[in-house]
């Protein structure tokens, strides 16, 4: 992992309402005794963004933003034009901005019929996919764009709010996704649980979470856009992603990884505009050559995003 000089870019105080902070066990094993890994601008507020600290359990290994705004706080750090809410045309005219657009290889190995919930749904793209493709579809998510909901009509609902909610009942889908949004959960742990009551028996969740211990991640440290503190809060590796699903009662299949050449591109441009960068950046910054360090870190298991396949397991497999 990289590190920068703490005094590269200081922060300076924000204007902000109170923003309530905690300090939180390891969300894996509960134990309280952490290293610190790395600490990091919140990149999307510029030269006067907030630092925040990311620790790795010393016990487990998880990985995790600690201390961090707690669940009514952490809504301060969500800007109106978010990249995952926006329509699908500004995601594309604007991805550079700061990375972390988008939401790529969201593919489904099955086509439907069969009832979909994607949690964390986003500016509805994928919703918009899957309903093409035959499935019953819903969405949940904590902001829902009025573009969004005017687009859904009819044809599908999506719910304002997180797991559990009101309006879902249990055993009443097939198939859940969550596509880069495990991470901004303060309890993942719970949130998997819930996913599992909903699924029917031999339900599938597909997860996809940036990769802490990605090669990027060691290139780029405190420029790495997968960070995204502090809405990131859970920095999920291979072991650590297996490992939480299987505490939640589910069979995880391998973890597979995902290229993302536009997030070390982003990363590398974070790199030299806020740290200054080293010489290879520049390469990096390119469509070649970040094209190139995406196969390599795809070939060396070291992807930027990995992706997983996990299946309801019967009560008698529950944890």
């Amino acid at each position: 992992m990289a590190f920068f000089p703490r005094d590269v870019a200081a922060p300076v105080p924000v204007p902000h309402s109170p923003v309530r902070w905690e300090e939180t066990a390891c969300i894996l094993c509960g134990r309280r005794h952490w290293r610190q890994l790395v600490e990091a601008p919140d990149a999307r507020a510029g030269a006067a963004g907030r630092w925040f600290a990311v620790v790795q359990c010393l016990e487990c290994g998880c990985t995790f933003t600690n201390p961090r705004p707690n669940i009514e706080s952490i809504g301060q750090f969500y800007q109106l034009d978010y990249e995952p809410h926006r329509t699908p045309r500004r995601i594309k005219a604007r991805w550079h901005r700061f990375g972390l657009p988008g939401r790529a290889s969201r593919r489904l190995p099955w086509r439907g019929p069969g009832r979909l919930l994607d949690v964390g749904c986003g500016n509805g793209s994928f919703l918009e996919q899957a309903h093409a493709q035959g499935w019953e579809v819903t969405g949940v998510d904590m902001v829902v764009p009025t573009e969004v909901m005017r687009r859904a009509g009819n044809r599908y609902p999506i719910l304002l709010g997180s797991l559990p909610h009101p309006d879902l009942e249990a055993a009443s889908f097939d198939v859940v996704t969550m596509w880069q949004s495990l991470e901004h959960v303060h309890d993942p742990l719970t949130l998997l649980h819930e996913v599992r009551r909903l699924l029917l028996p031999g339900g599938k969740l597909l997860v996809t979470v940036p990769n802490i211990d990605g090669a990027s991640s060691r290139w780029f440290g405190a420029a790495w856009v997968g960070l995204d503190l502090p809405r990131h809060l859970t920095h999920f590796s291979p072991a650590t992603l297996h490992r939480l699903l299987q505490r939640a009662g589910f069979h995880v299949g391998p973890v597979g990884m995902v290229r993302h050449p536009a997030w070390i591109r982003a990363s590398a441009q974070l790199a030299r505009q806020r740290f200054g960068g080293a010489w290879w950046h520049s390469l990096l910054r390119t469509r070649f050559g970040s094209g190139l360090a995406a196969w390599y870190a795809y070939l060396t298991f070291q992807s930027d995003c990995l992706l997983v396949t996990a299946e309801r397991q019967p009560e008698r497999g529950f944890l």
